[in-house]
């Protein structure tokens, strides 16, 4: 099975083209920073990335040249796929993509305006307190009056 799940933000706006001929379609290229933590000496979280690249196609590509932008999070889902290619030096190179079948935001955009402002964003407004009919029972089952079995749309 060949399967990838991902989670990172863009490096760059998407890449796209169109395929020449009579039946085109999109395709674009893009770089995800996928955060990776590990352990050093002196017990400290460092933080670094590894910069996945990803191609989707068709109307993957078309949603990714409108709604994604630089730094946005999304979680992608799809397969990796090596391949490899001689340059004009006359050297093979190696390449490794994801080819993206699935593609979704993985933040709201006002969390992604908090992020590209360099801080966290605190909620508006604070949950009110639960009402007294509302509150738990203290067995994980919500509290519901007596006398209203007959307004209940199941019996």
């Amino acid at each position: 099975m060949n399967k990838v799940i991902l989670m990172g933000r863009l490096t760059r706006d998407p890449e796209v083209r169109y395929s020449a001929g009579d039946n085109s379609s999109a395709y674009a290229r893009y770089t995800l920073a996928v955060d990776r933590r590990y352990r050093r000496e002196g017990n400290n979280d460092q933080q670094t990335a590894d910069f996945i690249s990803c191609v989707v196609f068709g109307r993957g590509a078309e949603f990714a040249e409108k709604y994604l932008r630089q730094g946005t999070k999304i979680v992608v889902t799809g397969r990796i796929q090596t391949g490899s290619y001689t340059n004009r030096d006359g050297q093979k190179v190696y390449t490794t993509d994801v080819v993206v079948e699935e593609q979704e935001f993985a933040e709201s955009k006002a969390a992604a305006s908090g992020a590209s402002a360099g801080g966290y964003q605190r909620p508006v407004a604070q949950a009110a307190a639960p009402m007294p009919s509302e509150a738990s029972a203290g067995d994980g089952f919500m509290n519901i009056p007596d006398g209203i079995d007959e307004e209940l749309p199941f019996s």
